[in-house]
């Protein structure tokens, strides 16, 4: 064993003449291990918020989206297209049409979006975990039905019980003129809500209806705004988006979920990192009580570091001391932090200790998920900080000894 290690360890555990060295060292230990900890469950929370949020995403955002890169709409019969749905790789492959509509329900009007999906669109998805009144319904008997985000229930009013009031939903005529009634340049159709889901406020706003109504609403016969598709699992999807592109050309665009949701994939990267940061400042304040607690412990073994000295020990001798007798105390703390951490991200996700709130449909309690990388991410976090300030310590230490040798 290396001679300054195995000093360092006879230091750690051995009594102090000052009883003070001995608190400030617990404490210093205590506040790495707490910091360490609170890493750990934040980056576990957010972990389990991101998968539960991105899940019901997954519901209404498809692996690949492929919209026109000019204009709003296009021709989804190419024969590129054709054979792109023939693919045995995919799960559906959903056409989609959809505008901004006026949308009244009884004496109410709201400005939202219709969203016109072909049958495809129930396939694979999880929707029902999405609902919070009534059921994800778009036919039933030959009569069509639409399924309305909560933005849209909350601003109208909707009663899914009043089966006497519909919805009536108006879009501008493609040959709209100069009549004098406005209403004669639109569109309107009515259509029976069946159920209201909640995701988010760029999906709560939409309306989703079967595609023949949307299309005889817009008076678009035969065109799409987009086509959404998901693949069975195992599918390497960024494999088979560049093989779209390459075929396909410029004229249309290829996203992923990532794509599609960029400013919510942003928007959970810089609350994790923010968070994250903030606690690593204050894991540098605990860190840094090791500089205090490794000064007063050189004052403490002055008369030992003497005989090392007369014995021939050097400089670099009694500074790996006190630069190990620090990495032990923050090595210690941090596998007690990341221990602990995960004891506590277990029973959060077994017992449900910490709750949400009750009005929350989705979400009971806190969720919490475990990545490898978050383990390796605070250790070595916890291990360069610990570095800096040991060795910061070991030369302070070091600085120490010719006075030391004046004393004695």
């Amino acid at each position: 064993m290396n001679t300054s290690v195995y000093i360092a360890r006879r230091y750690l555990f051995s009594k102090k003449q000052t009883h003070a060295i001995n608190i400030i060292s617990g404490i210093s230990m205590l506040g790495v291990l707490v910091g360490s900890a609170a890493l750990i469950i934040i980056l576990s929370v957010f972990n389990g918020l991101e998968e539960v949020i991105l899940k019901l995403y997954s519901n209404f955002t498809p692996e690949l989206k492929i919209e026109p890169r000019l204009g709003k709409t296009f021709n989804p019969d190419e024969p590129y297209f054709l054979s792109l749905k023939k693919d045995r790789s995919i799960v559906s492959f959903t056409e989609v049409l959809e505008e901004k509509a006026l949308i009244k329900y009884a004496e109410r009007s709201f400005i939202g979006t219709v969203k016109g999906v072909s049958d495809d669109f129930l396939k694979g998805r999880q929707l029902d975990s999405t609902i919070q009144f009534g059921s994800f319904t778009l036919k039933d008997r030959g009569t069509d039905y639409a399924v309305i985000g909560a933005t849209v229930q909350g601003s109208l009013g909707v009663s899914l019980k009043n089966q006497f009031v519909a919805l009536q939903v108006y879009s501008p005529k493609r040959t709209a003129g100069n009549s004098t009634n406005p209403m004669n340049d639109f569109v309107f159709r009515s259509i029976q809500p069946s159920g209201v889901f909640g995701i988010q406020q760029d999906f709560d706003d939409i309306i989703i209806t079967p595609l023949e109504f949307t299309r005889d609403l817009l008076e678009e016969p035969n065109r799409v705004s987009s086509l959404e598709i998901n693949f069975k699992k195992g599918t390497d999807i960024e494999e088979i988006q560049d093989n779209i592109i390459e075929k396909i050309g410029n004229k249309y665009t290829v996203k992923n979920r990532k794509q599609q949701n960029t400013g919510l994939y942003k928007t959970i990267n810089y609350e994790r990192w923010s968070i994250f940061m903030i606690l690593v400042f204050v894991l540098i304040i605990a860190l840094f009580n090791i500089v205090g607690s490794l000064t007063m412990l050189v004052i403490d073994k002055r008369k030992d570091i003497a005989i090392l000295t007369s014995l021939g020990a050097g400089k670099s001798l009694i500074q790996g001391i006190f630069f190990f007798e620090g990495m032990m105390i923050s090595f210690i703390g941090c596998i007690g932090g990341i221990i602990m951490g995960s004891l506590v991200c277990l029973a959060q996700q077994h017992f449900k200790l910490i709750k949400m709130g009750s009005s929350l449909s989705v979400l009971d309690a806190y969720p919490v998920a475990f990545k490898p990388t978050d383990f390796v991410l605070v250790f070595f976090t916890v291990l360069g900080i610990s570095v800096i300030a040991s060795g910061i310590s070991a030369r302070l230490s070091v600085k120490r000894l010719d006075e030391i040798k004046k004393d004695l």
